[in-house]
């Protein structure tokens, strides 16, 4: 029998987040699965950007399910799951089904308890919303999949194209996971440990104490910065600078500043020619080894990967 692949669309579903486990594995003869879509209910759910979809059929589609795929919808972290849902996918799990998430349908599996205690991911914009309202949960802020063998979860919707191409890799082979990679024009592996690409972080325009600074630093990422050249730069002591600059950001004002280099260093491979070693005395890095280093902890690749993905 093929296997069965059950995709629950919930209020405010991402219309991309859908289609792509529906597209992913759907039915047609090359492919051993059959592909349900559900809901919590059958009937009208409305969804994310504009569109609504018609369900035929609910809950009971996770009945005899072998993976169920809840795709990622709007404002995730002051919604909650039906009860029912809920329910539903821990059967499902008890019953032996494994459930993936896309995005933020991670928060829906959160709330299950199946997270708890084990790594797990979602769209870079809201990992820290994702840790804050489930501490239990390992959150990985800095890949795009997380395999955790019966509960996966991915990031943004291009990473659920990766989730699903590593489970039929892992059910099938590689063979049929390239198969469906060339019918959908898609990289045909790219490893769950890479990196988010998220955008750089600037200062807010208004309402942020720090603005100032964080705009200065910016401005002198070449130079040698330190905490207290910093600190008098907004006229309070280091150790004040450096807890509040926590508190506004999550990160230490050293790790800041590393990570607006790297980010730095990421638009000049991007827009320029220049070689890694000058790139790295322009952000502030000294050497190429050292942004190296720092490239690949952070980003989880290498420069000249990097450069080769993303460069126009």
């Amino acid at each position: 029998m093929s296997h069965q692949v059950a995709v629950l669309v919930l209020e405010g579903a991402k219309p991309l987040d859908v289609g792509i486990p529906a597209q992913v594995f759907s039915n047609r003869p090359s492919m051993p699965y059959e592909v349900r879509v559900c809901g919590a209910a059958p009937g009208l759910v409305t969804g994310g950007d504009g569109l609504s979809y018609h369900v035929a059929e609910g809950l009971e589609v996770l009945e005899a399910a072998d993976t169920v795929f809840v795709p990622g919808y709007r404002d995730p972290a002051r919604s909650e799951p039906p009860q029912a849902v809920v329910e539903a996918l821990v059967a499902a799990h008890r019953r032996g089904a494994r459930l993936a998430a896309i995005s933020t349908g991670a928060f829906t599996l959160a709330a299950t308890g199946l997270l708890d205690g084990k790594r797990a991911t979602t769209h870079w914009h809201y990992t820290k919303e994702l840790a804050h309202k489930h501490p239990l949960i390992q959150v990985d802020e800095n890949v795009l999949f997380v395999d955790a063998g019966d509960v996966l979860t991915s990031a943004g919707a291009a990473s659920g194209i990766d989730l699903c191409l590593h489970l039929v890799r892992r059910d099938h082979g590689v063979g049929l996971s390239n198969h469906v990679a060339r019918r959908l024009v898609a990289a045909p592996y790219r490893s769950g440990g890479q990196a988010q690409y998220v955008p750089r972080s600037v200062p807010e325009p208004l309402g942020d104490l720090f603005a100032g600074t964080r705009e200065w630093a910016l401005a002198h990422l070449s130079e040698r910065l330190t905490l207290e050249g910093l600190a008098e730069n907004a006229r309070v002591s280091p150790r004040t600078f450096s807890r509040r600059f926590v508190q506004d950001t999550g990160y230490t004002p050293m790790q800041w500043v590393l990570r607006a280099r790297v980010d730095l260093a990421r638009e000049l491979l991007e827009r320029s020619d220049l070689g890694v070693e000058s790139i790295a005395d322009r952000v502030g890095l000294g050497t190429g080894a050292n942004l190296r280093l720092h490239f690949q902890r952070i980003l989880g690749t290498s420069p000249t990967e990097y450069r080769h993905t993303f460069s126009a």
